[in-house]
């Protein structure tokens, strides 16, 4: 059973960081493009970042730009997207997603395995 399990978040003060994961059970996440989008109470989803299936191609949000960074560790079958200076609109329900396609993108749509999400709060 192919399967995604994000971990990583939690609660944290402006300003503050988190690290989250991505793990893949069930398939090799070698053969996959992965994204990370998040989703706000009352808001549609929207694509954070992503990075190809090689790696060597990442692409950001403008939103996130500058404070976040995805990575992926092939050998371990996860990828992490550090985030640092966390403001209160970074709030939302974290996910993952895998695509078969080489390159990335940021469209929902593109993505066809889905991890359940990790909360992340941004608060003082």
């Amino acid at each position: 059973q192919l399967q995604l399990v994000e971990s990583g978040g939690g609660l944290v003060q402006p300003g503050g960081s988190l690290r989250l994961s991505c793990a893949a059970s069930g398939f090799t996440l070698d053969y996959y493009a992965i994204g990370w989008f998040r989703q706000a109470p009352g808001k549609e989803r929207e694509g954070v970042s992503c990075i190809s299936r090689g790696g060597g191609s990442t692409v950001y949000a403008d939103s996130v730009k500058g404070r976040f960074s995805i990575s992926r560790d092939n050998a371990k079958n996860t990828v992490y997207l550090q985030m640092n200076s966390l403001q209160p609109e970074d709030t939302a329900v974290y996910y993952c997603a895998a695509d078969r396609a080489y390159d990335c993108s940021l469209y929902v749509r593109r993505y066809d395995y889905w991890g359940q999400g990790t909360q992340v709060t941004v608060s003082s």
